[in-house]
């Protein structure tokens, strides 16, 4: 039975900057990852990590442009951290060896992204999330003696002991189907969003919400799970993302008539509004019938206005996938894109040290988590900053625990069950649904009826289908009854994963009855400060039913306003 100061689930950028500061703390590490650390969904983050680095700008803007991103229900103090440190965060990345784009004068180049009072977006082309995760990653091999890497192992469920605290995880070797218990005195979840509960999704395949869902069996409560983003460009072929650095580089939209739109919805902003803001500009003239392309359900991202030159440097990765999935040379022609999901801003509550609240030596840190930096709508560019800062704040508490902690006792009872759970799965008739069909149905369902626009009877439609799937999983059949690679098995957990991030998503949006950042409720399009400036909090309470509360937004220096762009 392994043992570790702190285990940290998930090797993305969030966990894995949780693992370097855990390490430099002093701490044994542990890093469990259902897939090789490089192939995390960090990798897919395009367009730049926002940093007050300029002499031209200030921390406080930083902070400023993202509590009102956040449509004001994002934690001022936790802002505070967030943006302050960045500029510090950033330099540091480079030091290690991230190759962050430079002007002709040799400063870092700063690129203008949605939101942003300034250009303040550090970028490498438009892979700057791979760029980052792979220099994390050659850092932690100098750690190899203190860092263990549990590479393709997957989680089936949080331990908790007589307590209440987190004492481990139960997780299956995906090579061989060998079941461990693992032992921890704290426990990092950094494993991502839950993108894919919705279809078409810019999420990868691992996006399963299994960090939400875990956490939120064993007690912690979610916030903020109604607050859904829909990222204004992509791909309406397959939903394959376009990254916002082509907005930041001058791209304009254009609806089926070729009228740049955006001048009537953000007259200051156009293109580079807030996300949800353009992503519902987009959907109205899509519903209106000013759409583009075959069926008018897109409309056209205009790239060949960037200079061809400027195009192929810094937005090359775009360029292979607008030829290779598209079909289209973007600095030849325009490309038909439409809003897609794309981000989740709630998660497991944390504090600004990724503690969840009323668990003991559980924290969270990236998409699974909700520190609420990003309320109701996040700034692109906010996402990497989100995972680097309170990965490491994370790691930094982590470590700091674990030294006045005793190695807690476990005994196999979560293994057992988790074994006869898979035993299960594998032995069901195959007279149920198929996974797949589930899931499809899943993710149908959520983007339609929870997706830009949103109003009481389909989102209470939408309940009623998750809830059905819900019993419908319970007898859905794997064709796969081996232990190697058992990839069936594992799609089977991560739906029961999905539906339940999916019923927390549904019953916060049928709760919050306001218009506020990405939720966008048609029967109650106005916000509402005096009823609704509070976040929503799921719970499980200990049976198979969420339960609402609520709990106040932190404001220390900026009054909520209205929010225009």
């Amino acid at each position: 039975m392994p043992s570790h100061d702190v285990l940290i689930i998930g090797a993305g950028l969030a966990g894995q900057r949780a693992a370097l500061a855990a390490a430099q703390a002093g701490a044994s590490v542990a890093i469990i990852s259902k897939v090789h650390p490089v192939r995390s969904h960090s990798v897919a983050a395009a367009g730049g990590i926002n940093a007050a680095v300029s002499v031209d700008d200030d921390w406080r803007s930083h902070a400023y442009d993202t509590v009102k991103g956040s449509d004001f229900l994002g934690d001022q103090d936790a802002i505070e951290v967030m943006c302050s440190e960045a500029p510090k965060e950033v330099l540091h990345l480079e030091h290690i060896g991230v190759t962050f784009h430079r002007n002709d004068s040799g400063q870092l180049d700063l690129r203008a992204f949605g939101g942003a009072s300034v250009k303040r977006t550090a970028y490498v082309a438009d892979i700057t999330g791979q760029a980052i995760l792979h220099v994390l990653y050659e850092q932690l091999m100098k750690h190899h003696e203190t860092v263990d890497r549990y590479e393709e192992w997957f989680v089936t469920s949080l331990i908790k002991d007589e307590t209440g605290a987190c004492v481990g995880v139960v997780a299956r070797d995906i090579r061989t189907g060998r079941m461990e218990t693992f032992t921890a005195k704290s426990t990092i979840l950094a494993s991502g969003g839950a993108g894919q509960a919705f279809k078409p999704t810019t999420n990868g395949l691992i996006c399963t919400g299994d960090g939400i869902a875990q956490a939120y069996e064993i007690g912690a409560p979610l916030m903020d799970m109604e607050m859904i983003q829909y990222h204004p460009t992509t791909l309406v072929e397959n939903g394959f993302l376009i990254t916002e650095g082509a907005r930041g580089e001058g791209a304009h939209l254009l609806n089926g008539d070729g009228e740049r739109f955006m001048e009537k919805y953000a007259p200051n902003k156009m293109e580079l509004a807030s996300r949800d803001v353009v992503s519902r500009a987009e959907q109205t003239e899509i519903n209106e019938g000013r759409g583009a392309g075959p069926n008018k359900e897109g409309i056209y991202l205009d790239i060949t206005v960037v200079p061809k030159k400027r195009t192929l440097e810094a937005l090359r990765e775009i360029v292979n996938i607008g030829k290779d999935f598209a079909g289209v040379d973007i600095t030849e022609e325009p490309i038909l894109i439409r809003p897609g999901q794309h981000y989740i801003m709630g998660g497991v509550k944390t504090d600004v040290d990724g503690q969840a609240p009323g668990i003991p030596g559980l924290y969270a840190a990236g998409e699974v988590a909700c520190v609420s930096v990003h309320g109701g709508n996040r700034l692109g560019a906010n996402s990497l900053l989100d995972t680097l800062i309170f990965g490491r704040r994370a790691g930094e508490h982590a470590a700091a625990r674990a030294l006045h902690t005793a190695m807690p006792k476990v005994d196999d009872t979560k293994l057992r069950e988790d074994e006869q759970r898979i035993k299960d799965i594998i032995s069901r008739p195959k007279d149920g649904r198929r996974i797949s069909e589930i899931k499809d149905e899943l993710g149908t369902t959520m983007n339609q009826y929870v997706a830009v626009y949103r109003e009481e009877e389909g989102l209470q439609k939408a309940h009623e289908v998750v809830r059905r799937l819900k019993e419908e999983a319970k007898t859905a059949y794997v064709d796969d009854q081996g232990t190697v690679f058992n990839q069936d098995v594992l799609g089977a957990i991560e739906l029961d994963y999905m539906l339940e991030c999916s019923e927390a998503i549904v019953v916060a949006a049928i709760e919050r009855k306001e218009s506020r950042g990405a939720q966008f409720r048609v029967d109650y399009p106005d916000r509402n400060d005096e009823e609704w400036q509070k976040h929503i909090d799921i719970s499980r309470n200990g049976d198979d039913v969420p339960h609402v509360s609520y709990s106040p937004v932190t404001i220390t220096q900026w009054q909520p306003e209205e929010r225009k762009y």
